[in-house]
């Protein structure tokens, strides 16, 4: 007798997939299945990019973060600028001032040194350019086979700025959503270096950091609600998580998403939705409306947010959705990406 396969994984009683790890709806359950109620506090619950909490007389933030990109090497970048900025951004979007990191590194015999250099290198020019200093670490050297040549962790801890207080729970109908930059721009390099996958192209990883941009806004704005970098997941997840903490519909215009001419070609022909692919160098912006205008033109004052634009609304509260306005004025839900596009992606 013939066994019929079901190809949607079991979600309940199976083993790690790769989808776990997409940032999408599958990360979200082992999440809240498994370390949420292992982990349980009260900094653990915020769910943020981080956790705040005060420590003598100062608010603190501090988040950590690991990188297991591959290629390691990529347009625009490499694992080592990307592990400094992914934390540095992680920090800032909690309303930080990104102070000091601490790099682990998980490297598998017969990595090139001169590879490692070059990381290294990377990690001390982006370090310097957000102007955070690398102050303790570890390394730890693993069997040939046993490691896909290095892993980095990088950790943070940074000030909150006073009366500043950003929490996607603070999203509310009315709100602006504005975005920093172009879309999609990280997972599509990454893409076109993927064995099989690449093709002649000029798109490069928008990896950067944006504490400097974003220090700057949250002094002339310190009303903003949120502050989000959408990597893994894309836009789309990272809205939906956000409307999900605050249980409110957020109405994207799918007229106003900033997309270039390569990476949208690049997403027909591979059957990409930009609104999932990773970016590592933009930041979503929840902000009340009277400060939406303000908002752009802040973001546009730095070479980081030189593309920023208002790209929709939080329509309504009472029902947690996301949901897109066609060019052609029709409307479709926008779900949580429920398995893993392209996986390894940061």
């Amino acid at each position: 007798m013939n066994t019929i396969t079901c190809p949607i994984p079991k979600i309940e009683n199976e083993r790690i997939l790769l989808a776990h790890g997409g940032g999408g709806r599958m990360t979200g359950k082992l999440i809240h299945d498994i370390f949420y109620p292992a982990f349980s506090n009260p900094l653990l619950e915020q769910q943020h990019d981080g956790a705040v909490f005060n420590a003598g007389n100062s608010r603190l933030a501090y988040t950590t973060d690991s990188f297991v990109v591959d290629p390691i090497f990529f347009p625009g970048g490499d694992i080592g600028d990307l592990a400094i900025n992914g934390t540095v951004n992680d920090l800032a979007c909690c309303g930080a001032v990104p102070l000091y990191l601490t790099a682990a590194f998980i490297i598998e015999e017969g990595f090139a040194i001169s590879d490692l250099k070059k990381i290294v290198s990377s990690m001390k020019r982006a370090a310097d350019k957000a102007g955070v200093s690398i102050v303790t670490g570890d390394t730890k050297v693993v069997d040939r086979g046993k490691c896909d040549r290095i892993f980095i962790n990088t950790s943070g801890v940074g000030i909150v700025l006073e009366g500043i207080n950003i929490n996607p729970t603070r999203t509310k109908a009315g709100d602006a959503v504005i975005i920093s930059g172009r879309i999609a721009e990280h997972g599509i390099s990454i893409l076109t270096c993927r064995e099989g996958l690449s093709f002649e192209s000029s798109i490069k990883s928008d990896t950067a950091s944006l504490n400097n941009m974003l220090r700057n806004l949250l002094e002339e704005v310190p009303s903003v609600h949120v502050l989000r970098d959408p990597t893994r997941g894309g836009v789309a997840s990272t809205l939906n998580e956000i409307a999900e903490s605050a249980n409110v519909t957020i109405e994207l215009d799918e007229a106003s998403l900033p997309v270039s001419p390569q990476v949208e070609a690049a997403c027909e022909l591979l059957g990409f939705d930009p609104l999932y692919v990773a970016n590592e160098g933009g930041v979503l912006v929840i902000v009340p409306e009277e400060y939406a205008q303000k908002t752009t033109e802040l973001l546009r004052n730095h070479p980081e947010g030189r593309n920023a634009c208002r790209i929709g609304s939080v329509v309504s509260e009472g029902k947690a959705q996301v949901r897109l306005r066609t060019i052609v004025q029709s409307s479709r839900i926008v779900d949580m990406i429920s398995g893993e596009q392209l996986p390894r992606i940061c």
